[in-house]
């Protein structure tokens, strides 16, 4: 029989290698340049970058990197270190809500030119596919969801340059691209309200505001505590950091496809603004875990930052957007 001493020298090198290996698969990815990895894309497939082009090859590449990166999607793993890991699999949803987000605005606006125009098919299967559930890890999968719907947007993509098919189409018009902008808007309002409930605050009650005919269902009070709980605070930030870290890569690709649009709206240097602030929610953090500190207390509150960046994002964003409805 195996002595105490084995035993335990045994499980000791076990645990410090699952400890490793958590370490290498839980590294979060650095922004990088969009238009130079297209660019490497559109010369890999001999491929012409027609308009859509950039924000399709953007979309894929983020949807590639959940399922391919070190330790695949960790986020419905059944076994160690997988199951004892929060950090990715928090920034992998992030990521995966604003993936889905996109490929809902390009199959429902982008690809169509009018509110009585068909479908796109490949869209369609793709944005299907992005919205099954993460934890699923049985027939099917999530990774071999998100595995077809990859092949659906390549799909797509192929069909978008091919001149002898029209069928596949992308519209870069000031409408289609504002109503995307307006679910990143509330996708960001709503980042910024869980960052900045990890100190508790008391928040009044506005969701009937500016409407006195407006009702809602069910009565709430005037005036709430809002907290987040202290276990759940790192699960936020980097669920808000992976939503970020997408939403930041989608806007760079938004830059190159909708350049002439925001050049007439001369709307590039918001976008740069943004871009520039979304940015700074992916420095690095150099304390080995998220500090909660209250607002002005001794420690810092890393929480409190992030929504800092997020707010500002979010007001230039609304800018953006009210300025390209404009005539």
């Amino acid at each position: 029989m195996l002595g105490k001493k084995t035993v335990i020298s045994g499980l000791s090198v076990i645990t410090l290698i699952l400890w490793l290996i958590s370490i290498w698969w839980g590294w979060m990815p650095s922004s990088y340049d969009v238009k130079q990895k297209t660019n490497e894309t559109a010369q890999l497939n001999n491929e012409n970058q027609v308009a859509g082009y950039t924000t399709t090859s953007t979309l894929i590449d983020i949807t590639e990197w959940l399922i391919t990166k070190p330790g695949g999607f960790i986020s419905n793993d059944m076994t160690p270190p997988g199951i004892l890991m929060d950090n990715m699999p928090a920034f992998e949803y992030g990521v995966l809500e604003q993936a889905r987000d996109l490929a809902l605005a390009m199959r429902l606006s982008f690809s169509r030119s009018q509110s009585q125009s068909k479908g796109d098919k490949d869209l369609e299967t793709a944005q299907s596919k992005l919205n099954i559930s993460h934890k699923s890890w049985q027939l099917p999968s999530a990774e071999n969801e998100y595995g077809d719907a990859i092949k659906a947007l390549k799909s797509y993509r192929s069909r978008l340059v091919s001149q002898d098919n029209r069928d596949a189409q992308f519209y870069t018009r000031a409408d289609n691209l504002g109503a995307w902008l307006r679910e990143v808007e509330k996708r960001l309002g709503s980042i910024s309200q869980e960052l900045s409930a990890s100190v508790g605050y008391d928040r009044f009650d506005t969701t009937l505001s500016g409407d006195p005919t407006a009702k809602q269902s069910t009565a709430t009070s005037k005036q709430l505590i809002v907290k987040t709980s202290w276990w759940k605070i790192d699960d936020v930030f980097y669920e808000s950091r992976g939503a970020t870290w997408a939403i930041l890569h989608f806007l760079k690709a938004v830059e190159v496809d909708f350049a002439d649009v925001l050049e007439k709206k001369n709307a590039q240097a918001s976008l740069k603004q943004i871009i520039r602030d979304l940015e700074s929610t992916q420095d690095p953090v150099w304390t080995p875990m998220i500090l909660n500190g209250s607002g002005f207390g001794l420690l810092a509150n890393h929480s409190l930052v992030m929504a800092n960046y997020v707010s500002r994002a979010n007001a230039a964003l609304i800018d953006l957007r009210s300025l390209l409805e404009q005539g």
